[in-house]
């Protein structure tokens, strides 16, 4: 070869080479219009939604001494979440707040109690993006109203998307009988053959499967996409829930009755075991609707069969949390209420019931049991401008999210 060729084309490569780079930019940029943002290559191009929130959309009552949380369908990203895209109004004043992340949880705390008695809106703007960077489709805007009541007790758990589920678990769920879960029902990191019991059909999108012992889903990670990201979420939200709980301080009990309880009343707040904890009879939590409990116990939880934990005074399953180092075991025929946050086992003995939740990181048994987890946050799959606040800047068109 002619060292003075050596390494340039050819008139005639050099007309192959052009067309061939003219065809190659032609195609990416008919792939990207066919698939924007690189969807084609497996971009995360889905854009997050809000899946709860807390006071709920148009509700009443709410106390004007608690924060306001907005849980998201998916991780967000922590720099996006800031006081400019969650902000609260009452009319058209601003409400002065902090706003902080956690898990999957956005929480607005204002610098002081809202006033009792009035509408207030909040709104999540599209300045909220996930962790790829998609927006929020358009902002999100719900109105709720104070009633005149504070609330007692410390602010209640933060589940995120724990909250969606009756049961959920890291190692194994059984069930033996003939039991009836209201919500659904998850495992992680195990499988769906560690669903022991339940007969479950697989859906055909292959992201859940059904059981006639469930109303609700069941999910595992070995399901289609976005399952096992989801219950991964769901996971690490549970973890968290289990160091906050154990964290709250200071308590307002400590060891009280000796680690033996029957017949007691207790009002909202924390109480706190060093060992174990023993409900050998009744119990009653009394307290209003938005009060909230937190029990802290230092190894095993044990409730007698045929004991049962009774809320008075319109006191609710869901802000009542059990935070147990150790196993817990629902005796047979008792009645148990709130939401276990367990380290290791649960067990649910035969005929019991429980209103709330089990969420352990080993496993859960069932034996002909009824679990009802308290859906009183429903998913969101629409939004209102404002549910009809008034005063209130809203954009023009109401957003749809899916969950």
């Amino acid at each position: 070869m002619n060292s003075n060729q050596a390494g340039h084309a050819t008139p005639q490569q050099s007309s192959a080479f052009g067309s061939m780079s003219i065809f190659i930019a032609g195609l990416m940029i008919l792939l990207g219009l066919i698939f924007p943002q690189n969807a084609a290559f497996g971009a995360d191009i889905t854009p997050p939604a809000i899946r709860e929130m807390e006071p709920v959309v148009a509700s009443t009552g709410a106390a004007p001494n608690r924060n306001i949380y907005v849980t998201f369908n998916e991780a967000m990203d922590p720099s996006t979440i800031v006081g400019a895209n969650f902000t609260v109004m009452q009319g058209v004043t601003p409400v002065a707040g902090a706003v902080t992340y956690v898990g999957t949880t956005a929480i607005f705390n204002p610098t002081a109690d809202l006033a009792p008695n009035l509408p207030y809106a909040a709104t999540i703007t599209t300045g909220v993006k996930d962790l790829a960077g998609n927006p929020l489709p358009s902002n999100f805007v719900w109105a709720f109203t104070t009633g005149s009541t504070n609330a007692v007790g410390p602010e209640p758990i933060v589940l995120g998307l724990t909250g969606k589920y009756a049961i959920l678990a890291k190692t194994k769920v059984t069930t033996t009988g003939s039991t009836n879960i209201t919500g659904d029902v998850g495992l992680n990191p195990a499988v769906e053959s560690d669903l022991e019991g339940f007969g479950q059909t697989r859906d055909a999108s292959n992201e859940w499967s059904t059981s006639t012992y469930v109303t609700g889903r069941l999910y595992t990670p070995d399901m289609a996409v976005p399952t096992p990201a989801a219950i991964v979420l769901a996971h690490d939200d549970m973890l968290r829930a289990f160091t906050d709980a154990a964290g709250r301080v200071p308590p307002d009990s400590t060891g009280l009755a000796g680690g033996g309880l029957n017949g007691q009343i207790l009002a909202p707040g924390i109480y706190k075991w060093t060992s174990g904890l023993s409900i050998t009879g009744g119990i009653t939590l009394s307290g209003g609707p938005n009060d909230v409990w937190v029990f802290q116990i230092g190894t095993n939880l044990t409730v007698a069969s045929g004991a049962v934990v009774t809320l008075s005074g319109g006191a609710q399953a869901k802000n009542v949390f059990w935070q147990v180092s150790g196993d817990v075991a629902l005796g047979t025929t008792s009645q148990f209420k709130g939401t276990i946050l367990c380290q290791t086992l649960i067990a649910v003995n035969t005929g019991a019931k429980l209103s709330g939740r089990a969420l352990a990181q080993t496993a859960v048994t069932l034996v002909s049991n009824v679990v009802t987890a308290d859906m009183t946050r429903p998913a969101v799959t629409s939004a209102v401008n404002a549910n009809g606040a008034t005063g209130v800047p809203v954009n023009p068109a109401p957003g749809i999210f899916f969950t």
